[in-house]
């Protein structure tokens, strides 16, 4: 390999690490932000006992205190920085490979909007076997009675009971194939909708990326991120439900096609949509940290 290469092919490796850092970083701020909110849009999804997210909030207070909002926070805390670590890189990645391509087929190397949707579901690709039971130990954990019908005793308890039925895969990954299409939806629409943002302000005001104030990033971010649930909320819906469904003769859901029809049947378009009130409530401050986190990490370091 030649000097050049060598040099091309360790910055690349160097720019991917601090990729996958400053995501990390980002991803650690996203729990901490939006693991109460997230915990009352999955009682709303899988449970018929509130009539809205102020009535699941103020349930959720009165009967199992404050830190019942950051029940199951350690495998998210843990996991998602993971996730969010992957999604950046990943992203980044595919957007630095598109821009070689173009560039080798004798077209300007930047991006056009459909190339940014393709890198941010291929992030999303990326992520879903690390999101995929994450998330359904994080779903089972929130969603499991308190007190004295508590079913497990911790992410490791909820990890070995859950495993224990047609093994760990089976188990761990139930729901995976609805993952797989929410997350290249849901990653496609989030990265597209903030670098849109993003280029349409340095255009506007004729400045460098680097130079749009905090501000600003935190604001575009969190626009992506209504964006990200407008565009995938229906998949979250399926999966959810399909990730607190009983084993055995409790499943309700064997397939994602069962689990689609069985919402349709029962409340019509609306049941795909049950929770999104506090989902985009969520979606705007955990967005906004994430990118504002990610965008100012990645100035320092580079």
């Amino acid at each position: 390999m030649a000097s050049a290469e060598i040099e091309q092919h360790q910055g690349g490796a160097l720019q991917t690490a601090k990729d996958l850092f400053s995501g990390a970083v980002g991803g650690i701020a996203q729990v901490l932000i939006g693991q109460p909110f997230d915990i009352v849009k999955v009682r709303l999804q899988t449970s018929t006992q509130y009539s809205g997210a102020l009535e699941a909030a103020t349930s959720i207070y009165k009967n199992e205190g404050a830190l019942a909002f950051y029940k199951g926070t350690l495998t998210p805390l843990i996991g998602i920085g993971a996730c969010v670590s992957v999604q950046f890189g990943a992203f980044h990645a595919a957007r630095r490979w598109l821009e070689d391509r173009n560039s080798a087929q004798g077209k300007p190397s930047e991006l056009g909007y459909g190339q940014y949707f393709l890198a941010g579901a291929f992030a999303g690709v990326a992520n879903a076997p690390l999101s995929g039971p994450i998330e359904h130990i994080r779903i089972r954990l929130q969603s499991q009675p308190h007190g004295e019908g508590r079913l497990y005793n911790g992410p490791l308890d909820c990890i070995r009971k859950v495993s224990s039925h047609n093994g760990a895969l089976s188990g761990l990954y139930r729901g995976e194939v609805v993952t797989v299409l929410r997350e290249s939806v849901a990653y496609g629409a989030w990265f597209t909708s903030f670098e849109y943002l993003m280029n349409a302000d340095a255009a506007r005001n004729g400045i460098d990326r680097k130079q749009i104030p905090s501000y600003k990033i935190a604001l575009y971010g969190g626009l992506a991120g209504e964006a990200l649930w407008l565009a995938s909320y229906p998949f979250d819906v399926i999966k959810s439900k399909m990730q607190t469904d009983g084993f055995g003769a409790q499943q309700k859901y064997p397939t994602m096609r069962s689990c689609f029809s069985a919402t349709w049947r029962a409340d019509g378009i609306r049941g795909f949509w049950k929770g999104i009130g506090p989902t985009l409530l969520r979606a705007m401050p955990v967005s906004a940290g994430t990118f504002a986190v990610v965008e100012m990490t990645m100035r320092a370091i580079n």
